[in-house]
């Protein structure tokens, strides 16, 4: 878990690339070739290792909690300065917007929120260019939603589970052609407190998740390329105001 120190420090490094506004897409495009990187000098000694934590991490907010688009941002540090290699990029969250901190549960629709950390990419084809961790699912890959099973919230093989209920991870829609497991409710597993927690290919800019984050194949894949598992990349998923609240 994350304290308010590095919570802080990790919104004042975008709140000095990106008003915390309700400006649209193309304002916010333009906000980002105008801004300067910060450097991570400006800030107090003592929170400086708290930003060593992690040197890359993805940005998802909106303005309200029951809104389904998302804006989503890839921020990086290098040479001490906080930078976003990608223009901001479109997404969408649950059909019921973000759960504020702590109260996702399974089934519920809502996309947790809270600074998670990413861990590995999986995708149906034998291999994808990316640093971070790959594996290929097939249909023996499930991934458990039963809050009783012992295994719940996990990734388990087709006839080692007595879950009642999972997921099957190579599905017939190609939404998990590519994407990234988010370290939601991983260690510990907290039963009911929601699993299956991914970036995933979208139907469509207007078509909900059941609690995952949806993006582009154009820029899902482009954020697959970018990750290093080096950099301890992070999600930082909320509403506006949710985010400022993790500071307080």
């Amino acid at each position: 878990m994350y304290n308010s120190n590095y919570i802080l420090v990790l919104l004042m490094i975008v709140s000095s690339l990106f008003l915390f506004s309700s400006c649209g897409q193309c304002h916010s495009q333009t906000l980002l070739h105008e801004s300067q990187p910060s450097r991570e000098g400006n800030f107090p000694a003592y929170l400086k290792k708290r930003i060593g934590h992690s040197s890359q991490v993805i940005l998802v907010r909106n303005m309200q909690p029951h809104t389904v688009s998302v804006q989503v941002i890839a921020l990086e540090r290098k040479n001490d300065r906080w930078r976003s290699p990608f223009l901001p990029m479109e997404g969408v969250i649950g059909r019921k917007g973000f759960a504020p901190p702590g109260e996702k549960r399974e089934g519920d629709g809502r996309t947790p929120s809270g600074i998670f950390p990413l861990g590995a990419v999986f995708g149906y084809e034998p291999s994808f260019p990316t640093m971070m961790p790959y594996r290929q699912v097939t249909v023996d890959d499930l991934w458990v939603d039963d809050a009783h099973a012992a295994d719940y919230n996990r990734l388990v093989k087709r006839g080692s589970t007595r879950a009642s209920s999972y997921e099957v991870m190579r599905r017939d829609d190609d939404l998990y052609k590519y994407g990234i497991i988010v370290e939601y409710n991983a260690d510990p597993v907290i039963k009911g407190y929601g699993s299956a927690i991914f970036f995933h290919l979208w139907r469509g800019k207007e078509a909900p998740t059941e609690g995952c984050v949806a993006l582009s194949e154009e820029n899902l894949t482009r954020i697959l390329r970018w990750l290093n598992p080096e950099a301890r990349p992070l999600a930082v998923l909320g509403t506006n105001a949710t985010i400022d609240d993790m500071t307080q």
